[in-house]
C-alpha cells in the first residue's frame, strides 16, 4: 500500500467485537483475569493497553519501521531513548534542537554521567571531530528547531555506522509524510506526536519507533517501568488526527511556500530561513532526502527584539503559542519561549537572536496568513 493508504487505514480494520470502524477507547485501568497466571494479553495499563497498542501499531507501519513505543510526551519519549546509555557514555548531538531536549540533557542526565557535545550536525567533519572512544550515539534533529537546519542523514549514517553508534534522528518538523528516516538507516527515531502526527492542538504525547527487536524490548521496560504512558483517550485522538496527516502536510506545505517568500521580501524581515527557498543553506539536501519542506517557516526581524514584541502582540488571526504543528498558524518567540532555558552563549552560537520569530503555518488560506503578517509586521 502507499503511504496515504497507509496512514488512513493503518494495521486496524475493525473491532472484532462490533466491527467499529475506529479502534475504541479502553479507559481502564485494570483487566479481570480468566485465572491465576491467564489473560487476555493484558493485565493493568501501564503495562499494556489495546487503544495504545493500535496507535503503536499505527505508527510502526507508517514510519516504515517494526515496533513503536508510545509515550506520555515527546519529551518522556527523547529520555527513554537516552536511559538506553549508561553513565560515562558519550553522546554527539545537534547543536540546534528543541530547548527541551537541551535541558533534559544540561540539567537532568549531564549530572546522572552521561556526556554530550553539541555539533553542527549538517556539518558531517564537526561531526567526525566530536566523537570520543565513549560515544555511543548520534542524535541528530532535522529539520531543526528553530533555525531549519537540514542534516544530511546519509553523511549522518555513515558516521555512526563508521563508529558504531546508535543512530537516532528527530523528524518531528517533517513526520515520515516528508521524511523516511528508515531509508537512511536509522536505528531509532523519535516523534512529538504532539505535532503534525495528531495535528490538532488536543493532546501531548511522544513516540519512538525501531526497527531492532532489541531496542524495542529495552524501550518497552522502560515504558513499564517508569510509566510515562499517554492514556487511552489520548491514543484515540492521535489515531484519529493521524488519519489526515498526509492531507495537512500537503497543505501546511503548500501555504508554507506561499508565505516564505512572502516574508523574504518583505523590507521589515532580515533573513528567512525555509528549506524550501534557494536561499536557505540546505536547500539541495532538503530537496534531495524530502518529499516537501514542511510548513515551519523562521524568520529575523530586523528591529531585534523590539520589532519581535511589536509583532507578535498585533497578530490576530496567528496565535501567539509555545507549539507547532496544528491546523492553526501558530508563532513563537524561541529566546523566550521554547528556548528560554538554553544558555545564551550557546543560542547565540546556534543563531537564536532576540529578533527570531518561528512561525508554525497552518491550514487556513494563504492569504489570511499574509494578511495578518502584513498588518502585524513593524514598519521600517
Amino acid at each position: 500500500m502507499q503511504f496515504d493508504t497507509l496512514v488512513v487505514h493503518g494495521a486496524y480494520r475493525s473491532d472484532p467485537a462490533t466491527g467499529a470502524i475506529v479502534p475504541p477507547i479502553y479507559q481502564t485501568t485494570t483487566y479481570v483475569l480468566e485465572e491465576v497466571g491467564k489473560n487476555r494479553g493484558y493485565d493493568y495499563s501501564r503495562s499494556s493497553n489495546p487503544t495504545r497498542q493500535a496507535l503503536e501499531e499505527a505508527l510502526a507501519l507508517v514510519e516504515g519501521g517494526r515496533y513503536a513505543v508510545a509515550f506520555a510526551s515527546g519529551l518522556s519519549a527523547v529520555d527513554a531513548v537516552f536511559r538506553l546509555l549508561k553513565a560515562g557514555d558519550h553522546v554527539v548531538a545537534s547543536e540546534d534542537m528543541y530547548g527541551g531536549v537541551t535541558r533534559l540533557m544540561e540539567q537532568v542526565l549531564k549530572p546522572s554521567g552521561l556526556e554530550c557535545t553539541y555539533v553542527d550536525t549538517t556539518d558531517a567533519a564537526a561531526i567526525e571531530a566530536a566523537m570520543l572512544p565513549s560515544t555511543k550515539m548520534l542524535w541528530v534533529e532535522t529539520p531543526s528547531n528553530p533555525n531549519l537546519r537540514i542534516s544530511d542523514l546519509e553523511a549522518c549514517r555513515n558516521a555512526a555506522r563508521r563508529h558504531h553508534l546508535l543512530f537516532a534522528v528527530d523528524p518531528t518538523f517533517a513526520t515520515p509524510a516528508l521524511l523516511r528516516c528508515f531509508d537512511f538507516d536509522a536505528d531509532l527515531v523519535v516523534e512529538s506526536t504532539t505535532k503534525y502526527l495528531s495535528g490538532h492542538n488536543q493532546i501531548i504525547g511522544g513516540a519512538v519507533i525501531v526497527r531492532d527487536r532489541t531496542l524495542y524490548d529495552r524501550l518497552r521496560f522502560l515504558q513499564k517501568a517508569v510509566g510515562a504512558v499517554p492514556g487511552p483517550f489520548d491514543c484515540f485522538l492521535t489515531l484519529s488526527g493521524m488519519k489526515t496527516l498526509h492531507v495537512r502536510m500537503a497543505r501546511h506545505c503548500a501555504n508554507a511556500r506561499r508565505v516564505a517568500p512572502w516574508l523574504e521580501s518583505h523590507p521589515s524581515v532580515a533573513r528567512v530561513l525555509y528549506p524550501g527557498l534557494p536561499s536557505h543553506p540546505q536547500h539541495g539536501t532538503a530537496k534531495r532526502q524530502m518529499k516537501d519542506f514542511s510548513g515551519m517557516i523562521t524568520f529575523e526581524l530586523k528591529g531585534g527584539f523590539e520589532a519581535g514584541v511589536c509583532l507578535m502582540n498585533r497578530l490576530q488571526l496567528c496565535a501567539l503559542a509555545e507549539s507547532l504543528g496544528a491546523v492553526e498558524t501558530m508563532v513563537t518567540h524561541p529566546a523566550s519561549m521554547t528556548h528560554a532555558e538554553v544558555p545564551r552563549p550557546q543560542r547565540e552560537r546556534c543563531g537564536i537572536t532576540d529578533g527570531l520569530v518561528r512561525l508554525s503555518v497552518g491550514i487556513e488560506d494563504p492569504g489570511d496568513i499574509i494578511a495578518d503578517l502584513e498588518q502585524a509586521l513593524p514598519r521600517v
